[in-house]
């Protein structure tokens, strides 16, 4: 186990924890009834603090009907949090979970729990997250380019004359991009601007400096373009790495894209030109990597509550602006899931899932007899595994599938592998699911002999000492 127990940084001083271990050993002592029956064992607590909020097993008041919470009413855990929070940025630390004993004398052994480069934070618990077991690593979604389109070309409706005709008609006063700063872009970005988009910046470049923070004029450049038009120095390559996903929840994604597919099923695309947004945090793209049935040049909308694939919205970008959206027909996927949930409210079987296609395999709640992995040994794309606790009829057959870039499972069936020196050497990343009442301290033991395995920064445990005084 990786312990320090020194250091000068007031993270590290018991001090900055002592309101925040106050608050919750006094949740747990309420939770038991009576304080003095409470106190008659030491009790453990755990949780997760970080800049951008905490996760705390403290209780909230309910607010009067008909009345919003009130941060008043749980003022002292905002002061409590805000003292470790500065006590993080004075230490440039981001996020920092921890886990507490503490004795009926209010002794308390206090232990901070990382980070380590190689560990993704948990989510509102004090358990790690995904462990990236090789340094860099992607989920393959996530390495996924764009299938060439040799044949694709712009759409019929594409007239940047046109284009240009109409937004300057709408826009007789607005300030256009030179040749320069075109050419500017287009170097900066690594790729040629379509004609279309050209014709739409030598109208405007949609600098906020040529508006004078005049919100009337900007919101008429941005009703002539029907977005919020970026400027032309703003412009990006919407790249797979623009759409941030957990490795957890980004290994349980596939790409895909129809013969029939107007859009490719990508996360990211070295040809997604990102050029403005719909007002809802969603991105309009200039497309030129089409899918089998699109055209260079389309209009895309990747939504930000989806971590894969983009929308059709336009054959063209004078379509879209001249208000001739297109309608991409939506069809009935018939072959058989890349992702398969087998569980009692989906399939119900692993052979049932089993397909040579399959990528993702996750097994869920399940009450019947726990499922062999045979049906799926040795098929060929299957990249991820996720099983429940007591699914798995013998974790060991997890050894055979020799193709996994993802592992997750419980705790119980991690210390099988490990034990039995069968954990897959094929995994970039692995996740060990453990629920927000379990000791942190087991799950973060297992996790560092993974991380140990492929010679990974362990998770650090500082241990600070010091009393909490008596229970009020």
């Amino acid at each position: 186990m990786a312990t320090q127990r020194r250091s000068r940084r007031s993270i590290d001083d018991f001090a900055t924890w002592q309101p925040v271990l106050r608050l919750l050993r006094a949740a747990k002592a309420g939770k038991a009834g009576k304080a003095a029956e409470a106190g008659k064992d030491p009790i453990r607590v755990s949780g997760r603090i970080g800049h951008g909020g905490w996760s705390l097993a403290l209780p909230r008041p309910v607010p009067p009907r008909g009345q919003a919470a009130r941060t008043e009413d749980i003022q002292d855990e905002i002061d409590a949090v805000e003292r470790v929070q500065t006590a993080l940025a004075e230490a440039g630390v981001d996020d920092v979970s921890f886990s507490a004993k503490i004795d009926p004398a209010g002794t308390a052994v206090l232990r901070l729990l990382g980070p380590s480069p190689a560990v993704e934070p948990g989510i509102g618990t004090a358990h790690p997250g995904a462990l990236i077991l090789v340094e860099g690593a992607l989920p393959e979604p996530w390495r996924r380019l764009p299938d060439p389109a040799h044949e694709a070309g712009p759409a019929s409706s594409a007239d940047p004359e046109s284009l240009e005709r109409t937004l300057r008609e709408r826009l007789p006063d607005a300030i256009g991009a030179t040749e320069e700063e075109i050419a500017a872009a287009e170097a900066r970005l690594g790729v040629r601007l379509p004609e279309e988009l050209k014709a739409l910046y030598r109208v405007t470049r949609a600098r906020w400096e040529d508006w004078g923070d005049d919100y009337e004029t900007a919101a008429g450049v941005f009703e002539a373009a029907r977005c919020e038009l970026s400027s032309v120095d703003e412009l990006y390559i919407a790249e797979a790495s623009t759409r941030h996903c957990r490795w957890e929840h980004a290994a349980m994604e596939a790409v895909a894209t129809r013969p029939d597919a107007a859009v490719q099923g990508l996360v990211g695309s070295p040809g997604w030109i990102v050029f403005g947004e719909n007002g809802g945090g969603d991105q309009l793209v200039v497309d030129l990597t089409p899918g089998p049935r699109g055209h260079t040049g389309q209009i895309i909308l990747i939504s930000h509550e989806e971590s894969v694939g983009a929308e059709l919205l336009a054959d063209s970008l004078t379509d879209w602006v001249l208000d001739r959206e297109s309608h991409e027909r939506r069809h009935r996927d018939e072959e058989p899931p890349l992702v398969a949930h087998v569980n009692h409210a989906s399939i119900k079987s692993v052979r049932e899932a089993a397909h040579p296609g399959l990528e993702v395999l996750s097994i869920g709640v399940w009450d019947g007899a726990p499922f062999s992995l045979a049906p799926v040994t040795g098929l060929p794309r299957l990249r991820t595994l996720c099983a429940y606790a007591d699914t798995l009829a013998d974790p060991l057959e997890i050894a055979e599938l020799t193709g996994l870039e993802f592992l997750q499972l419980g705790p119980q069936d991690w210390r099988v592998l490990l034990d039995a020196g069968a954990v897959p050497r094929s995994l970039s990343a692995a996740s060990i699911t453990a629920y927000g009442g379990q000791d942190p301290l087991p799950v973060v033991a297992i996790a560092n002999e993974i991380l140990a395995l492929w010679d990974r920064p362990q998770i650090i445990q500082t241990v600070l000492e010091g009393n909490l005084g008596p229970l009020a």
